[in-house]
């Protein structure tokens, strides 16, 4: 019998390697317009986020937003957007991504006083839509659909 790994490569997945933190989120590696960065991996979050300060970090280009923002404990929150990103997670690409910015400060206090490390945003289901994800909990793996 082949494995699960086995069956989404065969059918033109790739696979990526998810880290388990102390908080118990998984943590995933992308890069955004060529510039790395940590990011949670979050399938209850619509949309993937970035931090204001990710804006020179990324090379973002940004556009005033009148969306609020909410989640983890806060609500309410300014908003800004940044469209036609270049998202790349393992060999997976996206090249017209857009990202949503707003303060998480409190995201990333919450995962120090937890002792993990502050990531740069949330890598939410806009784009695990957009690449098919399947994850693998078990194996911690996660496919996307090239």
């Amino acid at each position: 019998m082949q494995s699960l790994e086995q069956f989404l490569i065969k059918k033109n997945y790739i696979k990526v390697k998810l880290h388990l933190s102390k908080t118990n989120h998984f943590e995933i590696k992308a890069t955004i317009n060529g510039h790395k960065g940590l990011f949670i991996l979050d399938t209850g979050a619509s949309s993937s986020c970035l931090g204001f300060e990710a804006i020179e970090t990324f090379k973002l280009n940004v556009e005033d937003s009148e969306i609020k923002a909410a989640g983890a404990g806060a609500a309410n929150m300014d908003t800004k957007m940044s469209i036609k990103n270049k998202v790349k997670i393992g060999k997976w690409r996206s090249n017209k991504t857009a990202l949503i910015l707003f303060n998480l400060t409190h995201v990333n206090e919450a995962l120090t006083n937890h002792n993990s490390k502050p990531v740069d945003g949330i890598i939410g289901a806009d784009i695990l839509k957009k690449g098919k994800a399947i994850i693998d909990y078990d194996k911690k793996h996660l496919y996307l659909k090239l």
